[in-house]
């Protein structure tokens, strides 16, 4: 869950750098493309119950 919550934290601070800064365009589009992997794995991982496996 913490990378998760980083993830999209990274994604969030790539994407206004990437709006404010001119001629930073691709730290928008990376910012996009992070967000995108997180709920990916968020999905993943929700999928799958978010259970460590039994002893």
């Amino acid at each position: 869950m913490v990378v998760l919550l980083l993830l999209v934290i990274l994604a969030i601070v790539l994407g206004i750098v990437g709006t404010v800064a001119k001629g930073l365009l691709y730290l928008l589009i990376i910012g996009v493309v992070v967000f995108v992997l997180a709920l990916v794995l968020g999905a993943v991982k929700l999928r799958r119950g978010g259970k460590k496996p039994g002893r």
